[in-house]
C-alpha cells in the first residue's frame, strides 16, 4: 500500500503520542513535589512547643538565620550612643568663720587649749561656751592695730602618755565625738577649731590622717608638739624632750595644702610648737605651701 502523501501544515498538527506521554509524566511529578512540599510546611506551623526544661535550642530555620542576620546590623548601627559622663561642677568657695580666705594679716589669732579631762593641759575643757565668752573678752586686749580677732579652739586631739598602749605608740587619741563637740561649740562661736597632736611613739602625718575628714572642713586646722615626738624608743612622754625635723613638718604642711586645693577651702593654719631650740631640727626644711598658714608658736611649760 502506497503512504499517503501529507502536506507540511498537516504533519505539524498531527500529535505524536511520544510527546504526549512526556508532558503527563513531568506533569504528575511536579504535582506530587507540590504536595510534599505543601504538607512539610503544614507539619512545621503545627509543630508542638518544646518543652520547658528542654536543655538544646533547636537551630534556626534557614529563613529566621537570614532575618537575624538582615535585622542584627541593623540594630547595632542604629543603636543610641552612651550617654556622656556627667561633668562635675567644681566646690564652691567656702570662708573663714568670721569672713573672707586668708588668715594674715587681717586676723589675728586668740584662744584656748586643752582636752576633756586634763586640767594641766590647758583651760578649754568642760564648759565650752563659757571659755568662748573668755576668750572674746581677751580679744578685745588686741583690738588697737586695726586687726581682727579670730577665736581659736586649740583641742588636743592626741594626747601623749607613758603607757605604751596596745599597739606601743604611746598615744591616746580622742573620740570622734569629743571633736564633733568641739567643733559644734567652735562653730557657735565663729571660731577656729585646731587639732592638736602629741604624737608619742607614733608620728604628725599619721596622727593628722586620721581625723582628715575634719581637716576636709574650711574650719579645722592642726597644731604640731613636737616636744611630745619620741625619736628614742626607750623614751617616755613627759621624761624627756622628744624633738621632730622639719621634714616631717613640711610632709603635713603639704599633706594640708593637697586638702585645702581638693575643697576649694580658705587658708588653714599648720602651728608648731617650739618650747625650746632642741626640738625642732632642720627647720630650713620646712617651705611654704600654698594655702597653709605656718605658724611658729615660741611658748613654754606651765
Amino acid at each position: 500500500m502506497e503512504a499517503e502523501a501529507t502536506t507540511p501544515e498537516e504533519n505539524e498538527r498531527r500529535v505524536d503520542p511520544r510527546r504526549v506521554l512526556f508532558f503527563i509524566v513531568v506533569s504528575v511529578f511536579v504535582i506530587g513535589f507540590g504536595v510534599v512540599l505543601r504538607r512539610g510546611q503544614s507539619a512545621r506551623e503545627g509543630a508542638p512547643a518544646p518543652l520547658a526544661n528542654a536543655t538544646v535550642a533547636a537551630a534556626p530555620t534557614t529563613d529566621e538565620a537570614t532575618l537575624q542576620a538582615a535585622v542584627l546590623p541593623v540594630a547595632t548601627a542604629t543603636a543610641e550612643p552612651p550617654a556622656a559622663a556627667p561633668v562635675e561642677e567644681p566646690k564652691p568657695a567656702s570662708e573663714l568663720p568670721r569672713g573672707g580666705r586668708t588668715i594674715f594679716p587681717e586676723h589675728r589669732l586668740v584662744g584656748f587649749c586643752g582636752t576633756p579631762g586634763a586640767s594641766k593641759l590647758g583651760r578649754l575643757r568642760g564648759n565650752l561656751p563659757r571659755a568662748a565668752k573668755q576668750i572674746d573678752e581677751l580679744a578685745k586686749d588686741y583690738e588697737s592695730d586695726g586687726r581682727k580677732a579670730l577665736p581659736v579652739f586649740e583641742l588636743i586631739a592626741v594626747i601623749a602618755q607613758e603607757e605604751r598602749g596596745s599597739d606601743g605608740k604611746s598615744r591616746r587619741r580622742v573620740p570622734s565625738s569629743v571633736v564633733e563637740d568641739y567643733l559644734k561649740a567652735a562653730r557657735d562661736d565663729r571660731a577656729l577649731l585646731l587639732l592638736n597632736i602629741q604624737p608619742g611613739h607614733s608620728d604628725f602625718l599619721t596622727e593628722a590622717k586620721h581625723f582628715e575628714r575634719f581637716l576636709k572642713e574650711p574650719d579645722v586646722g592642726l597644731a604640731l608638739d613636737p616636744e611630745w615626738a619620741m625619736k628614742d624608743e626607750k623614751q617616755k612622754p613627759g621624761a624627756s624632750f622628744g624633738r621632730t625635723s622639719g621634714a616631717m613638718i613640711d610632709s603635713v604642711a603639704e599633706y594640708l595644702a593637697t586638702l585645702v586645693k581638693d575643697g576649694n577651702l580658705p587658708e588653714k593654719a599648720l602651728v608648731f610648737h617650739q618650747v625650746n631650740s632642741r626640738v625642732l631640727e632642720d627647720e630650713a626644711k620646712v617651705v611654704p605651701h600654698e594655702g597653709v598658714v605656718l605658724i611658729k608658736s615660741v611658748d613654754g611649760l606651765g
